[in-house]
């Protein structure tokens, strides 16, 4: 009888493992590249570089009085800037925004100082008219489907007409009267337009709301629905509207926010010089919109942060004064601030599409 013989069973050993393989949409991007994603890394370190020439080229801006002098410039840059800063987020944008500021200031102090009343009625109302003129720019915007451009082009007419005549009608003259010594002024000169003393330094108060603005607006962005809405209706309003997101009621919202901002520089102007001039204000809008460009909020919109467009006003508040206390020629500082903006163009584009890339 024959034996039959078994093979005994093969052992396999496992492959060792290799090196773990990863696609570009796993891989983690450098530290570098996530900074610059971040829209307010390029302004900041341009503001750096801005402060450290000028530092150098003006000594005098070394002392304290000068810094503040500049902060307050940037101060009354930054606070419209931040919600030009959103608005452009949100895919829109304001050409009214600088005369709206007048029309604010113009209706507190004619409303105030015509009718005897106390200076609070008058900002109270400006407050409302401001508001008003927010919410027909948006609510024009979302009803016609016009780009803001246009909406808000047509708005910078029709206040700038406004302002000059209904100031010219009511007073007889192209600014308001002096409304110091009325009831009330000097309790709202404390709140938009007073100084304090820090070191031996006089520091205007616009500087600590400029910088509690930019807080609360950056809290809004990042830890709020509302800020999710912001980047999403700039981002793609037809595909936020399908996922929920109010489309018409943030669009409007935003453009009230400007006119929040107006009325709050406004009241500022007002309770400065005591009066104002019917034509001031064209003009200003291209500078908030620059400053929030600078600061890293993109044309196109669903792009941008609240702290960029503080260094942008930062930046033009150091150039504005940095250059007259270098006592160069100031009729250089439009062109100073075209390149800059030019220069954080290019750079933002830079930026996002580095950071974009896989």
């Amino acid at each position: 009888m024959s034996m039959t013989q078994h093979a005994a069973p093969a052992v396999t050993t496992p492959p060792a493992p290799g090196a773990k393989q990863t696609d570009g949409r796993t891989r983690e991007r450098p530290l570098l590249l996530r900074l610059l994603a971040r829209p307010e890394v390029g302004v900041f370190l341009g503001a750096v570089a801005v402060f450290v020439f000028f530092l150098i080229a003006a000594p005098s801006l070394r002392q304290g009085s000068s810094m503040a002098t500049v902060l307050y410039q940037a101060s009354t840059i930054g606070i419209m800037a931040l919600p030009v800063a959103l608005l452009m987020i949100g895919g829109e944008f304001d050409l009214s925004a600088g005369v709206a500021v007048i029309t604010s200031a113009l209706t507190a102090a004619m409303l105030s100082y015509q009718l005897t009343l106390n200076v609070w009625m008058g900002v109270i109302v400006a407050l409302v008219v401001s508001l008003a003129v927010g919410a027909f720019n948006g609510w024009m915007l979302v009803k016609t489907g016009l780009p803001s451009f246009l909406v808000t082009l047509g708005t910078f007419l029709i206040l700038q007409g406004i302002n000059l005549a209904v100031t010219k009608l009511v007073t007889g003259n192209v600014a308001t009267d002096d409304i110091s010594n009325m009831d009330g002024f000097d309790q709202a000169r404390a709140l938009f337009a007073s100084s304090f003393d820090v070191g031996g330094v006089q520091v205007k108060i616009t500087v600590v709301w400029w910088l509690v603005f930019a807080a609360l607006a950056t809290w809004v962005l990042l830890r709020t629905k509302y800020g999710n809405w912001i980047f999403a209706v700039g981002g793609n309003k037809d595909s936020a509207r399908a996922v929920g997101v109010p489309v018409k009621f943030t669009k409007i919202t935003l453009f009230m926010l400007v006119g929040f901002g107006a009325w709050f520089v406004g009241m500022h102007q007002l309770f400065s010089f005591n009066t104002v001039q019917s034509g001031e204000g064209v003009g200003q809008e291209l500078i908030y919109i620059a400053a929030a460009v600078i600061g890293g909020c993109l044309l196109t919109g669903g792009y941008g942060s609240a702290i960029g467009p503080v260094f942008g006003a930062f930046m033009f508040g150091m150039v504005q004064q940095g250059i007259v206390y270098a006592g160069w020629n100031p009729d250089w500082f439009k062109a100073f601030l075209g390149v800059m903006l030019l220069g954080a163009v290019l750079i933002n584009l830079w930026v996002q599409r580095t950071a974009t890339r896989r």
